[in-house]
């Protein structure tokens, strides 16, 4: 359980400092932080490798192509689901910029990176392979994803739904992300959907200047 359970309470402890450190204000940019988490996270990640028996497979690739498409899916609800009471509001967003308007090449490299690579990850390891199962059943790894129920799929898209600004954008995700899991009983599938989502999303806030979804 830990080996999924601490990369992802890292990763909202450093969320909390970062909040903490722009209500501080002063002269640090908290910014900086994000690179510091990315590297903290991929750290615990790597240091629990052993653990993630379940990552030694590979989808195939009709599984893969589905994955990457869902994952597109996913991007175009999740800007166009952004209104009203669909949005908590609160931060800003990851804004990489430099003061005189340029981009920080740096700050924008940890960003694209965390996101696409180290948060999907992260995420899926805790939200599927470990909550969403252990909700099914205390004994997680003794579940195959394709034995867990309407319940637990339920239980734990809400909850990472409600994690996000967009929150039902958000339970949306966690949806497609678990049926993925569940249809194709590996999690590379939903990993492949949620970097797919998140680096589109990346790219196309580079391309807008929407940093509200970063």
């Amino acid at each position: 359980m830990l080996a999924r359970v601490v990369p992802f309470a890292l990763y909202m402890a450093f969320l909390a400092v970062e909040q903490g450190a722009r209500a501080w204000g002063g002269d640090f940019d908290a910014r900086w932080l994000y690179p510091v988490k990315v590297v903290v996270v991929a750290f615990a990640l790597w240091y629990f490798r052993g653990e993630y028996r379940e990552l030694l497979g590979r989808p195939a690739r009709a599984p893969l192509i589905v994955s990457i498409l869902l994952g597109v899916l996913v991007f175009v609800l999740w800007i166009n689901l952004d209104q009203g009471w669909l949005n908590l509001g609160g931060e800003a967003g990851y804004d990489p910029r430099t003061p005189d308007g340029g981009l920080d090449w740096t700050l924008l490299a940890f960003r694209l990176a965390g996101a696409a690579l180290v948060v999907p990850l992260m995420e899926e390891l805790f939200w599927r392979s470990f909550l969403m199962r252990w909700i099914e059943r205390q004994d997680f790894l003794a579940v195959p994803a394709s034995a867990v129920g309407l319940r637990a799929i339920l239980i734990s898209s809400l909850l990472f739904g409600v994690e996000h600004t967009l929150w039902f954008a958000g339970i949306l995700a966690g949806l497609a992300y678990a049926w993925l899991y569940r249809r194709y009983n590996n999690l590379w599938a939903p990993i492949a959907a949620h970097a797919s989502t998140n680096l589109v999303l990346g790219v196309w806030v580079l391309q807008t200047g929407a940093w509200q979804f970063w």
